[in-house]
């Protein structure tokens, strides 16, 4: 899918513009989470509000465009109108030893979904399923979702998922990498009568067709998130075009990067499933004063502006700000040079 020119400021801000409204922090993460304990982001203030540039560093310059391209929209471009101001969100469970989930529920106030990692590399079934167990005892009543992540393969996904869902999962996220194989888990999940729901995460932003695993039918519903897709315009768009229910979730933001979830949140015509969006509750500190962060189980829709303060006290290094701004400049300058070959036709 194309990026249009309308997602984006027209011009493009120039790098000068960016690099002096540019703030690169190390936030400190309660529990590990996608591997580290601490999180990176480059911040931006645009005139219409602050915008966030994260791709994780193993993301190449194409993929990393659009983040960049998010982060323009939300500070140069603004949000389309809101439908609704609250969102339901989940809670999140890193995949922590089950003595520890507790714990990790306590951040979250009342809980009425909670998402749990599982198939983490080095660990084994039986930590999965105690984790997930230990959730189902804390919330009788809350629906569950689990992401492997694309960790499983076939096989081994019909054979988690058969010994998860007794403990009653509202849908299963990535169980395994491409979209042949979550179609193939769909259907043996059937055919053993235990028909879980299937998400498509990275099936939906790592591809460059993001619409293919709706042809496919690999996936009962979609988990869309703002910065991998380009911006929310651009995942409203897919949505749209994919026909399925759709899951808004975050990439580990910070509160400016979840405003922008929020954003396509409110946006959505249906929001049927609660909504990834709880995981500045993971950061031992935010990078705002009012951080969005859930209250009785939702969010609020509501600014976030990063305060002068924080920013300075989160400030990376000066090694680590340097590796930020020459990646701004080398994705800039793609964006730059070629918006309309971004993102593959569909």
């Amino acid at each position: 899918m194309p990026a249009r020119l309308t997602d984006l400021p027209s011009p493009l801000p120039s790098l000068e513009e960016l690099l002096d409204n540019a703030h690169v922090v190390s936030l400190p993460m309660r529990v590990k989470f996608r591997g580290i304990m601490e999180r990176e982001t480059l911040l931006l203030k645009g005139p219409l509000g602050w915008g966030e540039f994260c791709p994780f560093p193993e993301y190449d310059d194409a993929e990393s465009s659009r983040w960049l391209s998010a982060a323009l929209e939300a500070g140069w471009v603004g949000f389309p109108p809101a439908l609704r101001d609250r969102i339901p969100v989940n809670a999140t469970v890193p995949a922590v030893p089950a003595e520890r989930v507790p714990e990790v529920l306590a951040r979250f106030g009342r809980v009425d979904a909670v998402k749990i990692k599982v198939a983490e590399r080095g660990q084994s079934l039986a930590e999965d399923l105690a984790r997930v167990t230990a959730v189902r005892d804390a919330l009788p009543d809350a629906a569950i979702r689990v992401d492997a992540n694309g960790g499983w393969d076939v096989v081994q996904a019909v054979e988690a998922l058969g010994q998860l869902s007794v403990v009653g999962l509202e849908y299963a996220e990535q169980p395994v990498p491409d979209i042949e194989g979550l179609a193939e888990v769909r259907r043996r999940l059937a055919s053993a009568g235990a028909p879980v729901l299937i998400a498509a995460d990275e099936s939906v932003r790592k591809e460059s067709d993001p619409l293919r695993v709706a042809r496919a039918g690999a996936a009962d519903l979609i988990v869309v998130k703002v910065a991998p897709l380009g911006g929310v315009a651009r995942a409203l768009d897919i949505v749209a075009q994919a026909g399925l229910p759709a899951v808004v979730s975050s990439a580990l933001d910070t509160s400016i990067g979840i405003r922008a979830g929020l954003a396509l949140a409110a946006a959505l015509p249906s929001l049927p499933y609660a909504c990834g969006l709880g995981t500045v509750s993971l950061f031992a500190s935010d990078i705002t004063l009012d951080p969005l962060v859930a209250d009785d189980g939702a969010i609020r829709l509501r600014e976030a502006v990063a305060d002068p303060g924080l920013l300075e006290q989160y400030a990376a290094s000066a090694e680590r700000r340097d590796w930020w701004l020459e990646r701004l400049r080398r994705v800039h300058s793609a964006l730059a040079s070629s918006q309309e070959d971004l993102f593959t036709e569909t």
